[in-house]
């Protein structure tokens, strides 16, 4: 059986995955689903210094606190900040590093910094005190590819409701890498774009998708929208056991 620690990405906590841990704990897993600081439960924590840092520290110690090892370390969307930072930190506790509709970051990169100039604009004209940043219209996600489709009227509702804002530190703090998790074995599970069409950008040479051709990664696919453990939660389940048994 494997160990799971899954990480989700902006205004989620570990709630988010509540409809994937529990296949996975049903088959045997052990499976820790994370709230980083400044979200959901851990939203008093947020300070004027809860940035890319300060997630990264805490997933870094979460893994070591608890002597987590042979981990496959997931992450939804901008959860790659933290987990970008803590397989690069603590390798030899990391079986695979998983990418769910995401991808790995470069040293010295933003969040924000990849983001379309007039995306990024929009999401900036909302900030809160300059310290916070809401939940965006779902017509404002899916202009840069972060559909909800898939998820029912109920969903969200549900993930309007619990959503909390995302500390902005994390949008403008670069991330900083040493190259620790270079060659773990790593995969990514494309959800808003077929598996078809990211093969060809790798073999394009597309920048942010050249590396994902290298022989440490493998690719797998769930068609949805961006945020599939409220979309099809069981059929991303599956696909992390079948990266788990991999090795």
């Amino acid at each position: 059986m494997s160990t799971f620690v899954l990480v989700p990405g902006f205004w989620l906590g570990g709630w988010a995955w509540e409809a994937v841990a529990e296949p996975l704990r049903a088959a045997g897993h052990t499976v820790h689903a994370v709230t980083l600081p400044g979200l959901a439960e851990r939203a008093g924590e947020a300070t004027a210094d809860t940035g890319a840092e300060a997630q990264i520290a805490d997933l870094t110690e979460l893994l070591v606190r608890e002597d987590l090892r042979d981990v496959v370390l997931v992450a939804h969307s901008g959860g790659t900040i933290a987990v970008s930072g803590a397989a690069d930190r603590v390798p030899d506790r990391i079986r695979r590093v998983v990418y769910l509709d995401s991808g790995p970051l470069a040293d010295g990169v933003t969040i924000a910094g990849l983001w379309d100039p007039a995306y990024r604009a929009t999401l900036e004209a909302t900030l809160v005190d300059g310290r916070w940043l809401p939940l965006p219209s779902w017509e404002v996600l899916g202009s840069d590819g972060a559909s909800v489709e898939g998820i029912d009227e109920a969903g969200l509702a549900r993930f309007r409701e619990r959503a909390t804002a995302q500390p902005a530190g994390t949008l403008y703090e670069p991330v900083r890498l040493t190259g620790g998790a270079d060659k773990l074995p790593k995969a990514l599970i494309s959800c808003t774009m077929p598996l078809a069409q990211v093969r060809e950008m790798i073999a394009a040479g597309h920048p942010y998708f050249a590396a994902l051709g290298g022989a440490e990664w493998e690719l797998r696919e769930v068609l949805t929208g961006h945020w599939p453990m409220f979309s099809r939660p069981a059929e991303t389940a599956a696909a992390l056991a079948e990266l788990a048994e991999l090795g």
